[in-house]
């Protein structure tokens, strides 16, 4: 007995997602609930899982191929009789001539073929963790590598690179430098940001605005309560609860920050939920801290952490990422020392914080050494004034540098 896998519904208002990879070839025994591919939509990766246990059998459609919600995507054979499951079916998009190839080159792709047509994700994990694609067992389509594959090698450690290794595979080339190119298609998500960005661009009057913040306080609250925080709550007590919560206070006096224009009306928010910018696979993507200003920092902190989990896995949903009235970037963990954030429409500001690094400054006309962090307030000039701009980031500056304020409300 055969049963079809069709697209599911993807979310509000998302009818199409990209074939980003098949997880399973046909021929592959399939459990009930498995993911067996990966759809891209615009916001997060989708895996689709079999319905029923048995047999992939055809692939009725190719990585990389566009379709619909509820579009058929692959049959499983059910039961013992699926043993052997029929092969792929060639994709429609594939040229006449390839019918016609000499018989050399229809061999079957070789192992070596296999890791040298990594996808962007998968070649962007393997950089990741340093590891040679060579030495790692593909289970994807025609033996590539899959995101698990790269993930079980790095968990392992039985694929790590070494320099005399790489080097012996080298193939020998002519001298003179290297002028290689690669052509990517550019996945839905990425399409997406760059719309959304333009977007801001061309509708809001961005401004930028910075300030900058000692943060001896808040490294010192850290380095004396982080262990008994790790102990009692069972998450790392980083800098975004901090900040997280400092943003709340300021947006609770400045609710223009908070606001949204909508048509010819402004939309003020008596809440906060706050996006946080978190770096996944395929790109960045931002999910939501819903109701932030009722929540203590350790619970910001496990919903940090837990995006942050997930994101890699690839296992945040739509809903994770749906809403949003104010955003935190914290590009300070890959090394920015400043920079002017893009807005997050429909939202009207976005907060970018930025490295750690010790500075001189003049402190009761003494020039001494601490530790500043550069902080930037991107927003739209249409809703927001100079003068709130300034005023929210002065806010979030003061309660940073005397974290008491967090504790009485000030």
């Amino acid at each position: 007995m055969a049963t079809e896998v069709k697209v599911p519904v993807l979310g509000e208002s998302v009818t199409e997602a990209t074939v980003g990879a098949w997880l399973k070839k046909p021929g592959d025994a399939v459990a009930v609930d498995e993911p067996i591919v990966s759809l891209e939509t615009d916001k997060v990766a989708v895996d689709v899982p079999s319905p029923v246990a048995g047999v992939l059998g055809q692939q009725i459609v190719a990585e990389g191929d566009t379709v619909n919600v509820d579009a058929l995507i692959a049959i499983i054979e059910e039961g013992a009789a699926a043993a052997k499951a029929p092969a792929a079916a060639p994709s429609a998009a594939a040229p006449a001539a390839a019918v016609s190839v000499a018989p050399a080159a229809q061999a079957a792709p070789t192992e070596e073929d296999a890791v040298t047509t990594l996808s962007p994700a998968v070649r962007r994990l393997v950089l990741e963790h340093g590891l040679d694609p060579s030495r790692i067992k593909g289970t994807g389509k025609d033996g590539r590598l899959t995101r698990d594959d790269v993930l079980a090698a790095a968990a392992a450690g039985t694929a790590k690179a070494d320099a005399s290794g790489a080097a012996a595979a080298a193939p020998v080339v002519s001298s003179g430098p290297s002028r290689g190119e690669e052509r990517v298609k550019m996945t839905r998500l990425r399409q997406t940001v760059a719309k959304r960005l333009k977007s801001a661009q061309d509708t809001a009057a961005l401004l930028t605005t910075f300030n900058d913040v000692d943060m001896s306080a808040v490294i010192e609250a850290r380095a004396k309560y982080k262990d008994l925080f790790e102990k009692k709550h069972g998450v790392r007590l980083g800098f975004m609860g901090f900040f997280t919560k400092a943003v709340c206070m300021a947006l609770r006096d400045v609710p223009g920050v908070n606001g949204q224009i909508q048509g010819d009306e402004i939309v003020y928010h008596d809440y906060a939920d706050i996006s946080v910018a978190v770096s996944a696979p395929n790109g960045l993507v931002v999910p939501v801290i819903r109701n932030a200003e009722s929540m203590s920092v350790s619970q910001i902190e496990k919903t940090i952490g837990d995006f942050g989990k997930r994101a890699k896995e690839g296992a945040l949903t739509m809903d994770d990422m749906k809403g949003g009235t104010f955003t935190i970037s914290n590009g300070g963990v890959f090394g920015s020392l400043m920079s002017t954030p893009i807005i997050n429409p429909p939202q009207s500001a976005v907060l970018g914080l930025h490295r750690i690094e010790e500075r001189p400054v003049v402190r009761n006309g003494q020039v001494v050494v601490r530790p500043m962090m550069y902080l930037a307030l991107s927003y739209d000039h249409r809703l927001i004034d100079g003068r709130e701009a300034v005023t929210f980031l002065v806010a979030v500056k003061n309660a940073i540098e005397d974290p008491t304020r967090l504790l009485i409300d000030l």
